[in-house]
């Protein structure tokens, strides 16, 4: 009989080890990801404006979720926020995409430059139900300013 409850304690004591893993794998995951591509988060837009003076201003405080990469050699960006009223930011306009992606990241979709109907500021973005989705082309941002001086 003590063969049998050992038996079950090393069950039981195996199935909450892998339930704990299972709950918290993911956000490990996230974070050696995040630390791989220097990806800073931010739970809303205005703690984002206040803690990095990289972020756009046309993002929204209300913005919830913000994900956000530089490329401080080039000055390339992506941003990924959600968006409560699945609206674009204000001052943003219609258009294809002007520049290209050139930062990889594993919250940012492959296909979004296809999914880009709208510029806010400098950024080409895409709008997918609450998830907003932007990328700046520092070639792009070099070649609006006067002179054509690179992005640092």
């Amino acid at each position: 009989m003590g063969g049998a409850r050992q038996a079950t304690a090393v069950v039981v004591g195996g199935a909450a080890v892998a339930a704990l893993m299972v709950m918290l794998a993911p956000a490990a995951i996230q974070q050696a990801q995040d630390r791989m591509d220097q990806t800073l988060r931010y739970p809303t837009g205005a703690a984002a404006k206040a803690e990095d003076s990289g972020v756009p201003t046309w993002l929204p405080d209300t913005a919830l979720r913000i994900a956000f990469l530089t490329d401080t050699r080039d000055g390339d960006r992506l941003i990924r926020a959600t968006l409560p009223d699945r609206a674009l930011p204000a001052g943003c306009t219609e258009g294809r995409p002007v520049g290209t992606v050139h930062l990889r990241a594993h919250w940012f979709p492959t296909d979004t430059p296809q999914r880009a109907t709208a510029h806010c500021g400098l950024y080409d973005v895409a709008l997918v139900g609450d998830q907003l989705y932007g990328w700046q082309d520092a070639a792009v941002v070099a070649s609006a300013r006067p002179g054509g001086v690179p992005v640092r």
